[in-house]
């Protein structure tokens, strides 16, 4: 789904919209990826960057049009235009604002409402800061809509493959695809702590095995 005054590829390529409250860290995300980044078109019709990111993967090359909102999340919501013919999604949350987590499930109803059976990916950025808001355990929502949910930090490219991945498994109806070649990253801003991040993946785990509460919010009184 390349816009009007971008070239076409003679490989796969899908729309991917990219959503979530503003300052969670989305453009920074995309951004990570050099090729995209050097590459991006900006289209002021819809008020959206959209930037090929491409993938080299053990069926060929494959090419997302990963499409960013230029700050208009801010002012409550997208237009249908920035939806319409979307393939797959990424939402994204930041780990250290409960609100962000909390707006997830708008987020989801809005792209569902224009992009129905589509792969999404949920995202909890920011994995780097030290006083996470957002404990792996509360991270229920993806369980009740059957998403696919990573832990991310954009900033020090932590599991940056792992939405671009599953989505493209998805996509391609294949789940032993696998990348072949690492895209070339923007050098990390920040270092995580890892083994403190494993353990809020540990947790993670161990959530996914208890039943799910009735209500999200009680979470976060």
């Amino acid at each position: 789904m390349a816009l009007p005054n971008q070239q076409t590829v003679d490989y796969p390529s899908f729309k991917l919209v990219l959503v979530g409250d503003g300052g969670t860290g989305k453009t920074t995300f995309v951004k990570r990826h050099l090729t995209g980044e050097f590459e991006k078109k900006y289209e002021p019709t819809i008020g959206v960057e959209v930037h090929p990111l491409d993938f080299f993967t053990n069926c060929g090359k494959i090419r997302f049009y990963c499409w960013d909102t230029a700050g208009q999340e801010k002012f409550g919501g997208l237009r249908d235009g920035y939806y319409i013919h979307g393939q797959c999604a990424i939402i994204m949350f930041d780990v250290t604002a409960r609100l962000t987590y909390k707006n997830v499930p708008t987020w989801h109803r809005d792209l569902c409402r224009v992009c129905e059976n589509i792969p999404i990916v949920l995202c909890g950025n920011k994995v780097d800061v030290k006083n996470r808001q957002v404990k792996a355990k509360q991270v229920t929502f993806h369980r009740k809509k059957n998403l696919q949910y990573y832990e991310i930090s954009a900033k020090s490219n932590y599991n940056f493959e792992k939405p671009f991945l599953y989505l493209a498994r998805k996509l391609a109806g294949d789940p032993s695809l696998h990348f072949v070649e690492s895209p070339a990253l923007a050098p990390p801003e920040v270092h995580i702590d890892l083994a403190a991040q494993q353990q809020h993946e540990a947790e993670l785990a161990q959530a996914a095995n208890q039943p799910l509460p009735d209500d999200d919010d009680d979470a976060f009184e």
